[in-house]
Parts: C-alpha cells; sequence; structure tokens
C-alpha cells in the first residue's frame, strides 16, 4: 500500500492512495476533492468510476461541486437564512432565492491541511480546517477534520469529526458523482439501486423541501426491493418533473443506512453504509453537456451523487434528521464505500 503526492497548477496537491488489490484514490487538498477512483470490473480490468475534470483548473469554480466535501451544510436552505437560539442568520443566496452547499466559499472551495498516514492494513488521508464564526454567515467557530482511508477489502471509509464553541447547523457530506459503467462509457441510466427507505422528502418548484414526507410505496420512489435509475427518469410525475426528469431528493434510511449500487455491464457493485440518518440521492439531471471531463463530454444522467447527510429541511420543518450542533456535542460521522462485483 502506498501514498502517492503530485503537485497540481503550483498551488495544489493531489494525494493517491492505492491498495494491495490495485484499487486507487486520487484526492486533492483543494475542497477535498475525490478526483479519481479506480477500481475492477468483472473481468479485472481497472477503470475510474467517478466523474472528474480533464483539466484541473477546473476545480476552482466547480459549479458541480465534483468529488468535494461538502458544507457547512450540505444541500439548500430556505430562503438563505435560519433561526437559531432566537436569533436569524442571513446566508449567500447562490441558488434562486435559496443558499446552496455552504456557498461560494464553502468547504468545496479552500485548501485543507492534508496529513497523509499508513496503517498495517490501510492507506489514508487527515483533513483538517478551522471555519470562524461568522464565515459564510454562519455562528460559531468549527474545527473540522475529515478522514478518508483505503483498505485492502476495497473499501473506501470517510469520516467526519467537529467540535464548535456556539450552537450551529452543520451537516457534512461528499458530493462525487459514481458511474459504475467506468471511463463514463454509458450513462446511469441502467444503475440498479437497492435504498433500505420507507419515505422521501417532497420538493417544491425551487427544490426545496415543502415539509412534507411521501410514502415510496407504488412510486418510482421506492427501491426497497431495487430498480433502475431509468424508471424514474422516464416517469411523468410531478416531483421527477420539478428536478429534470430525475431524482435529487432526500431519502430517510428505515434502519441503518445501507444502500447498493449494481452496473450489469461491468459486473461492479457499490454498497454504501452509513450512520447518517438519510441521503439525498443526485442522478446529474442538471448536468450541462460541453464540460471537459477525465474521459469524455458532460452529459445529463453521466453520475449519480449518493449524499449522506442530515436534512437541512430540519431548520424550516419538524420531523427530519436534525442538523443543529451544540457546544458540548460532537458531529461524528461515517460513511463506508465498498467495491465488489458480481
Amino acid at each position: 500500500m502506498n501514498i502517492e503526492i503530485k503537485d497540481i497548477l503550483g498551488k495544489w496537491k493531489e494525494f493517491t492512495l492505492a491498495n494491495d488489490q490495485g484499487m486507487s484514490v486520487s484526492v486533492l487538498d483543494f475542497g477535498g476533492i475525490i478526483t479519481k477512483v479506480m477500481v475492477p470490473d468483472q473481468k479485472g480490468k481497472m477503470e475510474n468510476v467517478v466523474l472528474g475534470y480533464k483539466n484541473y483548473a477546473d476545480y476552482e469554480t466547480n459549479p458541480n461541486f465534483f468529488g468535494a466535501i461538502v458544507g457547512r451544510i450540505a444541500g439548500r436552505i430556505q430562503d438563505a437564512s435560519f433561526e437559531t437560539e432566537g436569533q436569524t442568520y442571513s446566508l449567500e443566496v447562490n441558488d434562486g432565492n435559496n443558499h446552496l452547499h455552504g456557498g461560494s466559499n464553502g468547504f468545496s472551495h479552500f485548501c485543507w491541511a492534508v496529513e497523509p498516514f499508513h496503517t498495517k492494513d490501510s492507506v489514508g488521508l487527515k483533513l483538517t480546517h478551522f471555519s470562524a464564526d461568522g464565515d459564510g454567515g454562519y455562528p460559531g467557530n468549527v474545527d473540522v477534520a475529515v478522514t478518508y482511508t483505503l483498505n485492502n477489502e476495497n473499501e473506501l471509509i470517510i469520516d467526519y469529526y467537529a467540535t464548535t464553541d456556539q450552537t450551529t447547523p452543520l451537516a457534512l457530506t461528499n458530493h462525487s458523482y459514481f458511474n459504475l459503467n467506468g471511463n463514463l462509457k454509458n450513462t446511469v441510466h441502467n444503475h440498479h439501486i437497492t435504498i433500505d427507505s420507507s419515505n422521501f422528502v417532497e420538493l417544491d418548484e425551487s427544490l426545496i423541501p415543502t415539509g412534507r414526507l411521501v410514502e415510496v410505496s407504488n412510486s418510482t420512489f421506492d427501491f426497497r426491493e431495487g430498480r433502475v435509475l431509468s424508471d424514474g427518469f422516464e416517469d411523468n410525475s410531478e416531483q421527477h418533473k420539478i428536478t429534470g426528469n430525475g431524482y435529487d431528493h432526500y431519502f430517510i434510511f428505515d434502519n441503518e443506512g445501507h444502500v447498493v449500487v449494481k452496473d450489469g455491464d461491468s459486473g461492479r457493485v457499490l454498497t454504501i453504509e452509513t450512520d447518517q440518518p438519510g441521503m439525498v440521492m443526485y442522478t446529474a439531471n442538471g448536468l450541462t453537456t460541453g464540460l471537459e471531463l477525465r474521459e469524455g463530454s458532460s452529459r445529463k444522467y453521466l453520475g449519480v451523487c449518493f449524499e449522506t447527510q442530515g436534512s437541512p429541511a430540519s431548520l424550516h420543518h419538524v420531523g427530519f434528521p436534525n442538523v443543529i450542533l451544540e457546544p458540548e456535542f460532537e458531529y461524528n460521522k461515517r460513511t463506508k464505500f465498498s467495491f465488489g462485483v458480481e
């Protein structure tokens, strides 16, 4: 197992974690961005299974948040404001009238301090950042650590840790777009997804939660027994239409967070396990054409994000997974991505 470090554009570093099975994960210190994940298909062919830019300079703006750590809050905050402890806080308006993914200077758009590490059976990176009181409009001094660990079982484990000195909202995630075909040969239409979830969060036309939970039964949002993503792409129901004919919805897990993704062509299987209460599944409905990616040009439905996190809807509605962190508690979450074949 080893770690390679490469200078990028004279200002960033890219760390490539490699295990003894040939799997590798490449990460920038800028935004903690996962730029590449190389895993074998059923014939042993190593290919990249995440979306990334061909030109590293494009990560500077990265409006699609390819591979990035997102925070302080992942997702949309209604009207770019929230109230806590009797005080109203105003945030950057960067998505219609709302606030998206921590804003233009969120966790996805600065350089993290990186400390590589080796253990007996893993390699990894510990990324740390101090976010000062008032950053992006959010209260509280927040110390954040995100750890990427790659082991010999072809598991990529992401651990999130944070503390604060004031009550503040915090919901961290990684925004990688997965495509198990490998090297972007096809869209994700035929990716077969299983999600342990009986309810999803209804959205309005601005993609803001309405406050209503919807049962998945008898709909294209029912992934409990598994279904292909194209079922939703081709469905004309209102919840699909407002997202651009796809998925951009928060699913609340019934039990422990468990998601299985299969691609029949490559035989690749991705299993996601998390202690987060839910997940936004986003199927790149808004991905425009013509971006130069590592293996080709961008287009709609070219990847799928599994944003395991709390729900920012809890800032405006009751009954949603909480995102408030209190000074006397620690934020401590884990999501594991396991790669295999069948």
